[in-house]
């Protein structure tokens, strides 16, 4: 029997679907809290649809202390009253969805309690994602910051916005899929995994399995 694969990850808010194929596609799966905290990442935004096209949500942090401070230790702030206007924003952009109403009470409770840290926001948002799309990955919060080492894939600094996954990630080959807004727009992919979710509902596991490039 083959050993059990296994990824690492970083943490990310409401991930975009290439991070679930991962989550799909391995058996075991570090989620790194050790790393130093950088903006600009999926770790506090994530991006879903719009009637205007791609919508970037961007959850605020405290600033800490020290110039390089851990995942883990991000704490998240309560500027701007960011969790009316992201749950605005999905309501806007998923009501017409065939699978939001189903999903909306429990989504939005997310958004109702205060969560101190980051990391632990995102790790919850994740486990009910998977729960949802019926997908159970084994995942390990890192003790210390991991070297990647043989046998292990790392995606830390692949699945990035930043990054072109077209270029970056071999393994992700996007499969269409229903979207609000693709009369107009045109199917956009890797979009946030909740974009699959309210659009597909229990098909997003199908969606995943066949967005995964087999090995040739």
């Amino acid at each position: 029997m083959s050993m059990e694969k296994e990824v690492i990850l970083s943490s990310a808010y409401l991930a975009p679907v290439e991070y679930y194929t991962k989550l799909f596609a391995y058996g075991r799966v570090y989620v790194e809290q050790n790393d130093h905290y950088m903006k600009q990442t999926y770790r506090n935004r994530c991006v879903i649809a719009s009637a205007d096209g791609p919508l970037a949500l961007t959850i605020p942090t405290e600033k800490g202390d020290e110039a390089k401070c851990l995942m883990k230790d991000i704490r998240i702030s309560d500027h701007g009253n960011w969790r009316h206007v992201h749950w605005n924003a999905f309501v806007a952009g998923y009501k017409q969805s065939p699978f939001f109403d189903y999903y909306a009470d429990e989504f939005h409770r997310f958004f109702e309690h205060k969560y101190e840290f980051l990391y632990d926001f995102n790790a919850e948002l994740c486990r009910w994602v998977c729960k949802q799309i019926d997908i159970q990955p084994t995942i390990i919060p890192t003790d210390e910051y991991l070297t990647a080492t043989d046998g292990v894939d790392d995606y830390r600094e692949i699945i990035h916005p930043k990054r072109d996954w077209k270029v970056a990630d071999e393994a992700f080959a996007p499969k269409a899929y229903y979207q609000v807004f693709d009369a107009r727009q045109g199917f956009i992919p890797n979009l946030s995994v909740v974009d699959l979710l309210f659009n597909m509902g229990p098909e997003s596991l199908l969606v995943l399995r066949d967005s995964i490039r087999k090995e040739i």
